[in-house]
C-alpha cells in the first residue's frame, strides 16, 4: 500500500478505522470532519476537541474511546501531508487506498484543500517559534585564581539567555572563553543577516 503522507508501515487498525468511518452518515461525517480541522486550526485546544469527541459520541450513541483511537487515526493524514506539502488531490487517493468512501474522500480532500493556507501558516508560525529569545545579560570577567597554571589571566564571558519557550521564558546559562564568544558572536551575525534577507 503506497500512500503519499507517509513512508511508514500503518497498523492495520489505520485501515480499520478508515472503514469505521465509511459507517457513518454523511451529517455525521461531515460533524466529524469540522472538529478535526477545527483541533487542527487551534491545537492548543486539546481539552476542547476531546470534549467535542464526547460529545458527539453521546450524541451518535457511540463510545468515546474507540472514537478518540479513531481519530489519532485520521489525525495522521493532515499531519503527514503538512509535512510533505500535499495537494487535496494526493490526500484523496490516500483516503481511498486507506479504504474511505469516494464521497467522505472527496469532501475530506475539500476541507484540506480550504484550509491548507491557514494550516501550513500555522505550521511555520509554529516551526519559527520554537525558542524565541526575550533577553540577554552579559559579564566579562578574567581568570585570576586557578590550580593550572596556564588558565590565569584568561578571559571568559558569562551569557545569562532568557528564552520564550511556549507561554513560559527560561534562563540559560552559558560561560564562553574568548574565542568561543567570537565563534557564537559570527554565528549571530550570520542568522541576523540571513532573517534580513527574509524580511
Amino acid at each position: 500500500m503506497q500512500l503519499h503522507f507517509t513512508k511508514d508501515v500503518l497498523p492495520d487498525s489505520v485501515g480499520t478505522d478508515f472503514q469505521n468511518l465509511n459507517k457513518l452518515n454523511e451529517q455525521q461525517f461531515h460533524r466529524l470532519i469540522e472538529i478535526l480541522f477545527q483541533f487542527l486550526l487551534e491545537p492548543k485546544e486539546a481539552e476542547r476537541f476531546m470534549q467535542q469527541l464526547t460529545e458527539f459520541a453521546g450524541e451518535h450513541g457511540m463510545s468515546a474511546g474507540p472514537l478518540r483511537n479513531l481519530m489519532k487515526s485520521v489525525l495522521l493524514v493532515p499531519q503527514g501531508a503538512l509535512k510533505k506539502n500535499l495537494t487535496g488531490e494526493q490526500i484523496k487517493e490516500d483516503l481511498l487506498t486507506l479504504g474511505l468512501s469516494e464521497e467522505k474522500s472527496a469532501h475530506f480532500s475539500l476541507q484540506w484543500a480550504e484550509h491548507y493556507a491557514a494550516l501550513t501558516r500555522l505550521a511555520v508560525g509554529q516551526t519559527l517559534m520554537v525558542n524565541q529569545l526575550v533577553d540577554m545579560e552579559w559579564k566579562f570577567g578574567v581568570t585570576v585564581g586557578t590550580s593550572e597554571i596556564q588558565k590565569l589571566g584568561t578571559v571568559f564571558l558569562q551569557l545569562k539567555l532568557v528564552v520564550r519557550k511556549g507561554n513560559s521564558t527560561e534562563n540559560v546559562y552559558m560561560e564562553l572563553t574568548l574565542p568561543q564568544f567570537y565563534n557564537f558572536l559570527h554565528e549571530m551575525e550570520r542568522a541576523k543577516a540571513s532573517m534580513e534577507c527574509f524580511s
